[in-house]
């Protein structure tokens, strides 16, 4: 039966978001442990460059062991974590990142940094990052409930936002005064901080029932064709990955257009980027009020077909009033990627039931972030054959129909989460398992 919820209901739910003494730790969490994971970002190649000496070479493998481990441990994860107790992996996830973290300025202190210690300690934060990524998206659900999840979404991914855009320059001013090891040490400190916030939550989960004879591989292909055959988590996955393509292209030409074409800085390329920061926080800030004002999966579509023109506007980037029109018009683009990932997790916690939560977020995030790892190669090999200024414009071609497979789906009519098609079990509003 479909249910629309009225804006009050909205707003009363809203309001009791931070009564629950769960979300609240959740979000002390999430609040500083995103802004060390940002100054990482920039430390962490600053410590092979300045204090080891490190090749392009070096850094390029830094980068690719941070990130592999969503290739080849993502799906196992979901399994995995479908079996057990989410909130004791995010608090071991945690403190395992705080530990091998914390070893980079032990080392340094000693005089004992070798770039191979950085490689082990990128790969196993990585691996990190997978299982607490996993679990956090599938242990919100659980904590406050399925009529909750577009303002919790909300919320933390303006944390997110926030931290991204606030982030590095912080990292910047640390790694100038203190040194890019202590930067690092700091990050450590904050994954301890969100281990400590985490293992004070009260709510208790409970256990999840494993099938007798369970295998790892048979669930693994559970989960995938699970969101392959939804008709809601099919479009956005794939959805999803073509927007990742299209973004990532943009991201790799963008630097090469302002800096070799135009003869602009790092500053511009700085710049352009913070519109994009910007852009985000604003996107998931306001995600809840745009779903009041034009439907859930209504505001998808309409802020798609609204974005189109403003894609075309980024690679006739020039020096002058043109740079300012791109990245304005970039800033667009990212408001409505940041509003349709709150949207769209949101969807995804909705429909799915809980013995597949994390399997799904696996698949998910398997498939988003290795087309992110295809699109950099490719974008590469376009730009090399094609040109950089003719891979922004496959980028901008790209993204004003990546949203089209959520017009041709149950989404683009929906108002609102309770009329999610019941494509899977969709548990009670106060189910808290």
């Amino acid at each position: 039966m479909t249910v629309t919820r009225s804006s009050g209901e909205q707003e009363k739910s809203s309001g009791e978001l931070w009564s629950n003494q769960g979300f609240r730790r959740l979000f002390a969490a999430a609040s500083l442990s995103h802004i060390g994971s940002e100054i990482t970002f920039v430390a962490m190649p600053l410590v092979a460059v300045i204090v080891l000496d490190a090749s392009a070479a070096q850094v390029g493998m830094l980068w690719m062991l941070k990130f592999v481990a969503f290739l080849t441990v993502g799906l196992p994860a979901g399994a995995l974590l479908d079996r057990t107790r989410k909130r004791w992996v995010m608090v071991s996830a945690d403190m395992g990142r705080a530990l091998l973290l914390g070893s980079i300025p032990l080392a340094w202190a000693l005089d004992t940094l070798t770039i191979e210690h950085l490689y082990l300690v990128a790969l196993l934060t990585g691996v990190g990052d997978v299982f607490f990524d996993v679990a956090s998206r599938s242990y919100l659900p659980l904590l406050v409930g399925r009529k909750d999840l577009l303002t919790a979404n909300s919320r933390l991914s303006s944390v997110e936002a926030t931290s991204t855009l606030a982030g590095p320059s912080v990292a910047g001013y640390i790694v100038q005064f203190l040194s890019a090891p202590i930067a690092i040490l700091i990050d450590a400190v904050t994954f301890a901080w969100s281990a400590l916030c985490l293992f004070g939550v009260r709510h208790r989960e409970a256990r999840p029932k494993r099938p007798e004879n369970s295998r790892l591989i048979p669930e693994i292909g559970e989960g995938l064709r699970f969101v392959w055959r939804h008709p809601l988590l099919r479009p956005i996955v794939i959805a999803g990955a073509l927007t990742n393509l299209f973004l990532t292209f943009a991201i790799v030409a963008v630097p090469l257009v302002l800096v070799r074409e135009l003869g602009l800085g790092g500053g511009a390329v700085g710049l352009f980027f913070t519109f994009g920061g910007l852009g985000v926080l604003l996107g998931v800030s306001t995600a809840t009020w745009v779903c009041r004002r034009l439907g859930a999966g209504q505001s998808l579509w309409i802020l798609g077909l609204v974005g189109i023109p403003f894609g075309f506007l980024v690679p006739m980037m020039d020096v002058g009033p043109w740079q300012w029109v791109a990245s304005a018009a970039w800033s667009v683009i990212i408001f409505r990627v940041g509003h349709n990932n709150v949207v769209l997790v949101s969807f995804r916690q909705r429909v799915t039931p809980d013995h597949l939560l994390s399997r799904m977020n696996a698949t998910m995030r398997f498939v988003m972030n290795g087309m992110e790892a295809v699109a950099a190669a490719l974008a590469g090999v376009l730009a090399t054959f094609l040109g950089v200024r003719t891979v922004l414009w496959i980028a901008a071609v790209g993204l004003a129909v990546a949203w089209l497979p959520i017009v041709f789906s149950p989404l683009r009519s929906m108002t609102s989460f309770d009329s999610a098609y019941q494509g899977a079990p969709v548990p009670k509003e106060d189910d808290r398992s």
